[in-house]
C-alpha cells in the first residue's frame, strides 16, 4: 500500500507533547512525525501536514482543523481527540460523540483512509481514576463510529502489552519519547504499513516507598496538575500561542528544511 498525502489531525497526542526535538517545529517529534518518515521512504511524492495543537478539545479540533485538512486532499488522515473533553468536570459525552460522527463521515467520503484511537485506560487508582467510566464511555462511541464508517482503529485502552507508567512522560498526561515510538509501531501496524521500527526499550519503573510516593504526588501536583486546574479556571489553554508544526503539506519532517508539496510543483519554506 503506497500512501502519498498524510494529514494529522487532533491535540497534544498527535503534536508529539512529550518528544522533545529542538530541531523541528515547536521543538517536538511525536508519532505521527515518525510515522510520516517511514511513510516518505516508500514513495517518491510524499507529503505531510500536521494540524494538531495542544490543549484543543473535539469541538475546536474540528473547527479549525477538519476543514483545512481536507483541503489538503489527504489519502490518509489521522485523528485523535476527546480527551482534554472528558477531563472537563462537565461534558454531554453523547453530544460530542455525535459531532465527532458528522466529522468522520465527511472524512470518508473524502475518500481517505482513516485512523482513529480511543483514549488510553486510566486504571483503577491515579488522579483520572474517578473518570475512568466516562474514558470507557467515550471509547465505545469511538469504537461504534470506526465500525460504522470503515475507519481504521488504534485501541489504546487494550494496549495491555506495556505498562503506562513506563510510556508516559513526567507530567503524567503525555506520552514520553519511548511512549511515542511505541505510538508509531501500533499505528503502522494498523495500517498494515511494512517498516522497520523495532519495539523501544522501556526504563524500568522505579518502585517506591510510601514517602517516596507521597513526595513525587506531591511535586507533580506543583509542577504540572496546578497549572493545568489555573489554565481551565481562567479559560486559557496551553496551545493558545502555538501554531501547527506543518500546516502545508511538506515532504519530510525533521531538522532538514523541508520542501512545500504545491498542486504544481515543489518549493522551499
Amino acid at each position: 500500500m503506497s500512501l502519498h498525502r498524510y494529514v494529522a489531525l487532533g491535540d497534544s497526542f498527535t503534536e508529539g507533547v512529550g518528544d522533545p526535538d529542538p530541531d523541528r517545529p515547536n521543538g517536538l517529534r511525536g508519532w505521527a512525525d515518525r510515522v510520516a518518515e517511514v511513510l516518505a521512504r516508500q514513495t517518491d511524492d510524499f507529503g505531510y501536514a500536521n494540524l494538531a495543537i495542544r490543549g484543543r478539545k473535539l469541538p475546536a479540533i474540528l473547527d479549525e482543523q477538519l476543514d483545512a485538512g481536507l483541503a489538503l486532499g489527504p489519502d490518509l488522515v489521522t485523528i485523535h481527540g476527546g480527551g482534554n473533553d472528558v477531563l472537563r468536570p462537565r461534558v454531554d459525552v453523547d453530544a460530542l460523540a455525535a459531532r465527532y460522527e458528522q466529522a468522520i463521515g465527511r472524512l470518508s467520503a473524502s475518500s481517505a483512509r482513516v485512523v482513529m484511537f480511543t483514549l488510553f485506560d486510566p486504571g483503577t487508582t491515579g488522579v483520572f481514576a474517578a473518570m475512568r467510566g466516562r474514558f470507557a464511555v467515550f471509547n465505545e462511541w469511538v469504537r461504534e463510529i470506526a465500525d460504522r464508517h470503515g475507519a481504521t482503529l488504534v485501541d489504546q485502552w487494550r494496549m495491555r502489552d506495556v505498562e503506562l507508567p513506563a510510556v508516559m512522560d513526567t507530567d503524567r498526561m503525555h506520552l514520553n519519547s519511548a511512549g511515542h515510538a511505541y505510538m508509531a509501531t501500533k499505528v503502522l501496524d494498523a495500517l498494515g504499513v511494512a517498516h522497520e521500527l523495532v519495539r523501544p526499550s522501556l526504563a524500568p519503573i522505579p518502585v517506591l516507598d510510601r514517602r517516596e510516593r507521597l513526595a513525587a504526588n506531591a511535586r507533580w501536583s506543583r509542577e504540572f496538575l496546578a497549572p493545568w486546574v489555573h489554565r481551565r479556571l481562567t479559560g486559557r489553554s496551553s496551545g493558545d500561542q502555538v501554531r501547527p508544526k506543518y500546516p502545508t503539506l511538506v515532504n519530510v519532517p525533521g531538522p532538514a528544511v523541508p520542501r512545500v508539496i504545491y498542486p504544481g510543483g515543489e518549493g522551499s519554506i
